[in-house]
């Protein structure tokens, strides 16, 4: 019987109809409709007492509910999402324990649903698992937002802690320019310390598509802080997963409140990085906030750092204006970015591998005589086993 294609009262009364008609046995007739014969009796019991009416679908609902939560905390609830209308059930609830209202996670979500602020359809499954660096400043992950939305011509630059997700800048530079990057990063090292490492996708300022190293100088100004820097594969968003989370979080911001109209986006910038380090709890931290997890580097920032310590013992070069390396007796292209920079270089057997500061930036073969710049790219099976975001 193809209940999708009628009224489900008409389908009941044409059952209770055949029923008193009797033309077929009574088991037959529910098998027919797809119905238990308990079923069919309470359909014919509710039409001999009320009718029509009678065979209608029945709400299951209760007519009491003694659990139902207060209309008072309900009014709270709502409240908080409406100041926050980009937040669920699991980052509202630490915010109600913080007022003395304690409630499971569940309670939150049905009161949301109830209210209509929230579509069951909107919820997504947590990871599996996730990966991170041991602790904080050990790696920061850095990248432009998506300028869809802004009004510019780039999105905000976002600076990520990996260990902790603490967001160590988040500025809107109105451009990719060299000279605007690193403004904000000079912040960022003068207020936070300097990292032990920088993961960055293939994209200007830290990367010249154009140049057979792929260095530029905004990476050769973070070597010489000693920086090991890292890029993620071509079309693997995934490796930086942590900083493409937080600007989901921030286009969620967006869309849900709002960008202010004729104001300085940069404070409203300022007070969404406070609130997602110091307020918004985070489902990968345990719903402890990045803050809690953070820490200032104990590595300081040196605007002016000397050459490079490369230890006693160590073969030592200066490239050429071209960034050049001369070894017997002829000329090797290490990078251009790297124009009259000091280098160590270390033979191994037939093998010369050139090393700036702390990254190795080239091979050169002299079996084979051939120079090859090293892959800097995080390798595909650290990816892999990193699930999420990390390196």
């Amino acid at each position: 019987m193809a209940w999708n294609m009628v009224d489900r009262r008409e389908q009941r009364v044409r059952f209770v109809v055949l029923a008193r008609e009797r033309k077929k046995p009574f088991s037959q007739l529910c098998q027919e409709f797809g119905i238990s014969r308990p079923t069919g009796y309470r359909w014919r019991r509710r039409f001999e007492q009320e009718g029509t009416p009678g065979v209608e679908e029945k709400s299951r609902r209760p007519h009491t509910s003694p659990q139902r939560t207060a209309a008072g905390v309900e009014q709270q609830i709502v409240e908080l999402r409406q100041q926050r209308p980009d937040w669920g059930a699991r980052k509202l609830q630490p915010l109600l324990a913080g007022q003395g209202v304690r409630l499971p996670v569940i309670t939150v979500h049905r009161v949301l649903l109830r209210q209509g602020l929230v579509r069951q359809q909107d919820g997504h499954p947590a990871a599996v698992q996730r990966f991170e660096r041991a602790a904080p400043n050990e790696l920061w992950q850095m990248d432009f937002k998506s300028p869809k939305g802004w009004g510019q011509a780039v999105g905000p630059l976002s600076v990520l802690d990996d260990h902790s997700r603490y967001v160590v800048r988040l500025a809107q530079t109105g451009s990719t320019r060299t000279e605007a990057v690193r403004e904000q990063l000079q912040t960022a090292f003068q207020e936070c310390g300097v990292p032990q490492g920088m993961l960055m996708d293939h994209g200007v300022p830290w990367w010249n598509g154009q140049a057979a190293s792929g260095w530029t100088e905004l990476g050769v100004w973070l070597m010489r802080q000693g920086i090991e820097l890292h890029f993620s594969r071509i079309r693997h968003p995934q490796t930086q997963g942590k900083v493409e989370r937080f600007h989901g979080a921030l286009e969620m911001a967006r869309r849900k409140r709002g960008l202010p109209e004729g104001e300085p986006r940069q404070a409203w910038l300022d007070n969404f990085r406070y609130e997602y380090n110091h307020v918004r709890p985070h489902e990968g931290l345990g719903m402890r906030t990045p803050a809690s997890l953070w820490h200032v580097s104990p590595r300081s920032y040196d605007p002016n750092p000397t050459a490079w310590d490369y230890g006693a013992g160590s073969e030592v070069y200066r490239l050429n204006r071209n960034g050049q390396l001369k070894l017997q007796g002829r000329w090797w292209q290490v990078s251009e970015a790297l124009r009259q920079q000091w280098v160590e270089v270390k033979p191994i057997d037939q093998r010369i591998l050139v090393y700036y500061c702390r990254s190795l930036v080239r091979e050169i073969n002299l079996a084979t005589q051939r120079s090859t710049a090293v892959d800097r790219w995080v390798q595909p099976s650290i990816c892999n086993a990193c699930g999420d975001n990390a390196v």
